[in-house]
């Protein structure tokens, strides 16, 4: 019964972090803070039953660059990317600090200087309804050329996978490689290209929840 009352809560909370704005969620967890433990407990055992943690992708990619790189991982969780590279600086951002270090903010407000970061990481974290304000603020914070990383369940891309490049591109974005051999999740690496203002008006895009099954 406990399981299914906390399943049952994960759910709930995982359909508000999709279906409100980035201030309205963390307003929310500033406010409930266990939520948020309780949200990333649910998390966890969702992909704990998937062949490949894209994170573990992410970080062996990560572990490929010369020390000297700046990383900034939005929604963090408990910011395990920032302690498998204790060698590099990570900037380790979500709305509420469950590890040393983490900066609590906002993701479309986050408290880092222009142009300070050679790379932006959004795994399984592009979630609210303000996203574009998120990729602004990584394309804000990146440095010219940097790289953006996004891994994100397929099932959340529902066929317009072109059209959400198409918007990276209007933001500056050139993709660089496209990862769909997963069966759960699709990896992105985009260069950061160019620094102009953003194509308007910007591509129309709809980016679907992902809405985790009973069991």
């Amino acid at each position: 019964m406990e399981a299914k009352l906390s399943g049952a809560q994960f759910r709930w909370l995982n359909e508000k972090l999709y279906t409100s704005q980035s201030d309205t969620s963390f307003d929310f967890f500033q406010e409930n803070p266990d939520m948020f433990q309780l949200y990333h407990d649910g998390f966890r055992t969702q992909v704990s039953k998937w062949p490949v943690n894209p994170l573990d992708v992410i970080i062996s990619e990560l572990k490929k660059l010369p020390d000297d790189r700046v990383i900034a991982d939005f929604g963090c969780g408990e910011a395990v990317l920032a302690k498998s590279l204790p060698e590099k600086k990570v900037y380790s951002l979500d709305l509420v600090a469950k590890a040393e270090n983490v900066i609590v903010c906002d993701m479309a407000k986050v408290p880092l200087a222009d142009d300070s970061v050679d790379v932006a990481v959004f795994c399984l974290s592009l979630m609210g309804t303000n996203v574009v304000d998120f990729l602004m603020e990584a394309r804000r914070v990146l440095k010219l050329n940097g790289t953006l990383k996004i891994a994100e369940v397929k099932s959340r891309f529902d066929d317009n996978l072109d059209q959400f490049i198409s918007l990276l591109a209007s933001l500056g974005f050139r993709l660089s490689t496209k990862d769909e051999q997963n069966t759960m999740f699709t990896l992105l690496n985009c260069q950061y290209v160019n620094k102009g203002p953003p194509l308007t008006p910007l591509p129309p895009f709809h980016f679907k929840s992902c809405k985790y099954k009973k069991r």
